[in-house]
């Protein structure tokens, strides 16, 4: 049986930048909140974190600080994927010496592989290294699904603890489940579905929506695990309209937009993504107006 590294909703933590450097400053504000609202986790250097444009010293340095700064305080899982095996191995090594709890790895993407491929990658990362590793099924974005047979394999192996899964299909997970059994933690992908994927047997969600909501995200999740189904679904509906913008261009695009109209931070994103459309935008405020966050 394994056991979860986190329960409730792990953030999805933005990388906030300033002309083009990582902005420390803004980062320690955007931590003190979820530190202060008590969310589940943090997930440092997942796509929400543009992992894609952070050379190596970058993506270590974000590692390396935010367990400085959490201290603790919460758990710490860092994105460690790659579509190279031994660049995925090297960075997972080097986070674990750092600390982590645990690691994200996300499918490899562009050259991709097959189902006997991801056994073949997730299991080389697991055997380097000593933390829990979280798959990150994440097809819409790398062209690779994980099919819960291929879980259930991967499964096997001690490392391997859990699956983000964002694969947008409910049978999906119900198939995942089934097999895998306490064998390996299911948690969502899709911050529209967290009451249903909790239903359905997730144990949280890695969440983009906890950027801006921490303390409401983590509670539409331990409303559900306290029996109250009837709170975590009105909390999932109040916030439906808000998910549905920050999901209405590539994110972190609108997410970053939210954390700037709130005051962390810039909305600063890197090329090739771009500023937020204007339309896009004022929705968005719109919809943080009428809900009192901004």
């Amino acid at each position: 049986m394994k056991k979860a590294v986190f329960t409730g909703a792990g953030t999805a933590i933005i990388t906030p930048f300033k002309n083009n450097e990582i902005d420390f400053e803004a980062y320690k504000r955007i931590l003190d909140k979820q530190i202060e609202e008590k969310v589940g986790a943090i997930v440092v250097c997942g796509t929400t974190g543009e992992s894609a444009t952070l050379n190596d010293t970058e993506h270590k340095k974000m590692i390396d600080f935010t367990l400085e700064y959490v201290n603790g305080r919460l758990p710490v899982v860092a994105g460690t994927g790659s579509n190279d095996t031994s660049y995925a191995i090297q960075l997972s090594k080097h986070a674990c010496a750092a600390g982590v709890d645990a690691l994200l790895c996300v499918t490899p993407y562009y050259n991709k592989t097959t189902q006997k491929g991801l056994v073949r990658h997730y299991n080389a990362i697991a055997d380097a290294v000593d933390k829990p590793i979280i798959l990150y099924n994440v097809p819409s974005r790398t062209g690779v699904n994980i099919l819960p047979e291929t879980c259930l394999e991967l499964s096997k192996h001690p490392n391997i603890n859990a699956i983000k899964d964002a694969a947008n299909s409910t049978t999906q997970i119900l198939r995942t489940i089934a097999l895998c059994g306490d064998e390996l933690i299911v948690y969502s992908g899709d911050d529209d579905q967290i009451t249903s994927h909790l239903a359905l047997g997730a144990k949280g969600v890695i969440s983009v929506l906890s950027n801006i909501l921490p303390g409401e995200t983590q509670r539409i999740c331990t409303s559900f695990f306290e029996g109250d189904l009837k709170e975590s679904l009105r909390l999932q509906i109040k916030y439906l309209d808000l998910v549905g913008a920050l999901f209405s261009e590539v994110n972190p695009i609108p997410i970053k937009k939210a954390m700037s109209l709130a005051g962390y931070c810039t909305d600063e994103v890197r090329l090739p993504l771009t500023d937020m459309d204007e339309a896009n935008e004022l929705k968005l405020t719109a919809i943080m107006k009428k809900l009192g966050i901004i």
